[in-house]
């Protein structure tokens, strides 16, 4: 299934007055491509490109390295043209029948190396005539010793940053890319609720954390984002599972979501390990309410700043009047941080197809934290969320 939204990009391309744009960054990659590059997306410094020619101007290309061709034919890819580089030894059986997926390898493997990956990226704007072009370059996921803006034997080319471009295409979502983030919403709300079948009095955060993310393995997931505290612990915004036990009267705080297929959740829950206080529940219903005001508000020609001022309004009015926030949600995608921000200086404006999540954490050292966060996608007259929950206190 195609993961790019092409006609948004095109756009993007001619509003910025480009012949060309090439992805570098592992999201950009997989977005222009369909193609997961395992060592770009664990570990800094591996480089895969895509050239993304504008409309009219040739056929798109994957620039890969030799040692990663077999997760090319291995993978749902959208772009057929591959130039390889560097050098990658892989037998064949010549008396074997190979299958499908170990013919389109054998392939791979016999294409000519085109040397370093600048190199294999040069010869390939070279040959797609675009070395006087003006080229889009997604520094995102440039080494620092690749040059970004020094490929030597293209000086005739005009080279932009075009990291952001990228950015601005992604924000709104193809129909695959919505099911994909649906299920990972589905699956970190499912991991929730195991973590919470184990908890009491006794259970430790790094046994609630082990079953959040056993559980998102077992759904089809892996695991990522896993803030998961208790009691005083949950005001930590950045809380990693600790041995903490679990009393009586603790905040569960989950502020998490893993990936599903490449596509991210990033969702957050609260729960009571037995009866909730007055002033969680004041608290708890004030943020839910912000998010409800704020979902309400995402419609398309909305101002992503507009909605930040009625979501933080709605909290101090509903019952925190002293709540403050630097945003309160973001887009979400390959990315955990897709645009829009929602933000009090975004310039940014809500769009048909575009998944947000919508939140407001509230964190009070000594007291604890809480945080409701729900992802949803924008469409023509109305917000659908892409949760079975709704954000409410669970008190277990």
């Amino acid at each position: 299934m195609t993961l790019l939204n092409a006609e948004r990009l095109y756009a993007m391309m001619d509003k910025h007055g480009l012949d060309a744009i090439v992805a570098t960054s592992p999201e950009n990659v997989t977005y222009s491509s369909g193609y997961w590059a395992l060592s770009q997306w664990t570990r800094r410094g591996p480089q895969t490109y895509v050239v993304w020619p504008a409309r009219g101007k040739g056929a798109p290309r994957i620039i890969a390295s030799a040692s990663l061709l077999d997760l090319i034919a291995d993978q749902e890819i959208s772009v057929e043209d591959v130039s390889k580089f560097g050098s990658f030894f892989v037998n064949v059986d010549r008396d074997a029948s190979l299958d499908p997926a170990e013919c389109r390898q054998a392939v791979l493997y016999g294409l000519s190396d085109g040397g370093s990956a600048k190199a294999t990226l040069v010869a390939t704007l070279k040959e797609l005539g675009l070395s006087e072009a003006r080229i889009g370059v997604d520094e995102g996921g440039l080494a620092p010793s690749l040059g970004a803006f020094e490929l030597e034997a293209c000086q005739g080319a005009t080279l932009v940053p075009a990291f952001e471009v990228f950015r601005q295409a992604r924000a709104v979502k193809t129909e695959e890319e919505i099911t994909r983030l649906a299920k990972a919403a589905h699956i970190a709300e499912a991991s929730i609720d195991a973590a919470l079948r184990i908890a009491r009095p006794g259970v430790t955060e790094a046994e609630l954390s082990l079953e959040f993310n056993l559980e998102t393995i077992r759904q089809g997931g892996l695991p990522v984002l896993y803030c998961i505290g208790t009691g005083p612990r949950s005001a930590m915004p950045n809380v990693m599972p600790g041995e903490r036990a679990l009393c009586v009267g603790d905040i569960i705080r989950f502020d998490v979501g893993g990936r599903f297929r490449h596509y991210r959740a990033d969702i957050a829950q609260i729960a009571v390990l037995g009866e909730p206080t007055p002033k969680i529940k004041t608290y708890h219903n004030a943020l839910l309410r912000g998010v409800q005001r704020g979902m309400d508000l995402a419609r398309p020609g909305a101002r992503a700043s507009e909605i930040f001022h009625r979501v933080v309004e709605t909290v101090q009015r509903e019952g925190i009047p002293h709540y403050q926030r630097s945003h309160v949600g973001h887009g979400i995608g390959l990315d955990g941080y897709d645009l829009p921000d929602l933000s009090p200086g975004s310039d940014h404006t809500i769009e048909e197809g575009m998944v947000l999540c919508i939140e407001t954490p509230y964190y009070e050292l000594g007291f604890g934290g809480l945080q409701v966060e729900n992802m949803v996608v924008v469409r023509r007259d109305c917000v659908q969320s892409l949760m079975a929950t709704s954000g409410e206190l669970r008190v277990v």
